[in-house]
C-alpha cells in the first residue's frame, strides 16, 4: 500500500472493454487507483516488474497463455506480489492451479461491484480469497497428491468456442460437418482450427484429435 492509502491496481485481460469497465468499477473507491493495464501474459510480467502494483487482478484466459502461467512468472520475479484470478468460470482445474502458482485470490466475473473491490482491498492488505468449497476440493487433491498443474497445459488457453472445435475434431468430425454443426463457414472454421494447432503445439489433425482424446478420458477419469 503507497503512503496516500491507495492501493495501485494492474488489470490484465485481452479485452479492452473489460479492463475500462473493471476501471471505472474499481476506482469508485479512492481507496483503489489502478495504475496500468495489460492484454497478454508477456506484457503483464514485464508490466508487472515496471510497476510493482498492490495487487494484480489477472484474466485466465489470455492469447499467448493462461493467467496462471502469467502469475508463476511474476511471482518468480516478484515473490511478494498479490495475484487476484478474476474469471468467468467456476473452474476446479483452474482454481488448483492458480494456488499452486500462488494466486492470492480467485472470484468471478459476475461478483457484484462492492464485493469485487473488497476483494481488491482484502488480497492488498495481505490477506487470502479463494471460495471455500472450492479450497476445499482443492485440499483434497493435494492430499492425494495430486500436484500437476491443469492449466499449464495448452488446453487452458484455448477459447470455449475453440474447445467445442477440438471435442468435435476428437469424435472425428471434418470441417465441412462442424461447419454444419456449428452455423459458421468452412472458412472459419479453419480458421479456429489453425489458432488450435498453433495453442497445442501440433502440426496436424492426428494430433489434435489423440489430445482431445486424451483430455477427455482424464475429465471422465
Amino acid at each position: 500500500m503507497v503512503a496516500d492509502g491507495q492501493y495501485r491496481v494492474m488489470l490484465v485481460d485481452d479485452h479492452e472493454i473489460v479492463r475500462r469497465g473493471l476501471r471505472t468499477v474499481l476506482e469508485e473507491r479512492p481507496e483503489i487507483a489502478v495504475v496500468g493495464e495489460a492484454g497478454t501474459v508477456r506484457e503483464s510480467v514485464a508490466l508487472a516488474e515496471q510497476l510493482r502494483p498492490d495487487v494484480i487482478v489477472m484474466d485466465l484466459r489470455l492469447p499467448d497463455g493462461s493467467g496462471v502461467e502469467a502469475c508463476r512468472e511474476i511471482r518468480s520475479r516478484i515473490e511478494d506480489a498479490k495475484v487476484l484470478i478474476l474469471t468467468s468460470h467456476a473452474d476446479e482445474d483452474a482454481l488448483f492451479s492458480a494456488v499452486l502458482a500462488g494466486a492470492a485470490g480467485y472470484v468471478l466475473k459476475d461478483l457484484n461491484p462492492a464485493r469485487l473491490q473488497d476483494a481488491i482491498i482484502t488480497v492488498g492488505s495481505g490477506g487470502s480469497l479463494l471460495d471455500p468449497q472450492m479450497a476445499t476440493q482443492v485440499l483434497d487433491r493435494l492430499r492425494r497428491g495430486d500436484a500437476r498443474h491443469p492449466a499449464d497445459d495448452p488446453f487452458a488457453s484455448l477459447s470455449p468456442q475453440e474447445e467445442r472445435i477440438l471435442d468435435m475434431i476428437g469424435e472425428g468430425l471434418t470441417n465441412r460437418e462442424i461447419a454444419n454443426v456449428l452455423k459458421l463457414s468452412e472458412k472459419t472454421v479453419k480458421n479456429y482450427v489453425s489458432q488450435i494447432y498453433s495453442k497445442l503445439h501440433v502440426e496436424r489433425r492426428s494430433q489434435a484429435s489423440r489430445l482431445a482424446t486424451e483430455r477427455r478420458m482424464r475429465k471422465q477419469g
